[in-house]
């Protein structure tokens, strides 16, 4: 099990880590797909999660063929997923504030790493009423390389200023674990969905059901 002593920093994830977005993503894309003509079950959105969104479009063309209009269903989504959050909002995931909590307490450093454009980062940060939390975040806009691939972790490493060993990532998914154990950090695993790939689970070293539990874990 972790302990406090094991890292010196910690680095979140968002979608679907530290915000439900993911469930928001889901109802976006099925009616965008819908009004387009197509069908777009829950397992084939859940195969995007933790996608950058160059990724995301890459598996629309596989899944939907060439003539798939990504212009087109990139501003329905867009509108329809604006139309559901400024009703209901973003939720917070259960256990993030006792986490953080946790963090200040013990002066632990942390930050934000995400596969998102600042843009969206910012954006979904406001609309769940947390936009003042992170003051250092990571976003595809500031590296070369999105996850999988380790960029965005090195860039939080140096911008904490703690080594990458000694950082603690938290992930929800299959590319951000690959990307956390690509950077050599320790990696906790949050799975967000209920179909886990057993190479995600090797690759992390720890698996846990929430925030609350991590918080618990390592007080």
């Amino acid at each position: 099990m972790l302990k406090l002593t094991d890292f010196s920093a910690v680095i979140f994830d968002m979608d679907g880590l530290v915000l439900d977005t993911e469930s928001t993503y889901i109802i976006a894309w099925q009616q965008a797909a819908s009004a387009m003509g197509y069908d777009f079950s829950e397992d084939f959105c859940l195969s995007m999660s933790g996608l950058h969104y160059k990724d995301v479009e890459l598996r629309l063309i596989e899944f939907c063929g060439a003539e798939f209009d990504l212009q087109v269903f990139n501003r329905l989504s867009g509108d329809f997923w604006r139309d559901h959050v400024n009703v209901h909002g973003i939720t917070v995931k259960h256990g993030f504030n006792e986490l953080l909590a946790l963090l200040t307490q013990q002066k632990i450093p942390y930050c934000l790493a995400t596969n998102s454009r600042e843009v969206n980062a910012l954006e979904c940060l406001e609309l769940a009423g947390i936009e003042e939390v992170f003051s250092i975040i990571v976003s595809r806009d500031h590296v070369q390389r999105g996850k999988p691939e380790p960029d965005v972790f090195f860039k939080a490493s140096e911008l904490l200023q703690v080594d990458i060993s000694r950082c603690l990532v938290i992930e929800d998914s299959h590319a951000g674990i690959v990307a956390a154990s690509r950077a050599g950090a320790v990696s906790v695993f949050i799975p967000s969905t209920a179909q886990v790939d057993p190479l995600t689970v090797e690759l992390c070293d720890l698996m846990i059901s929430d925030l609350a539990q991590l918080a618990d874990a390592i007080k």
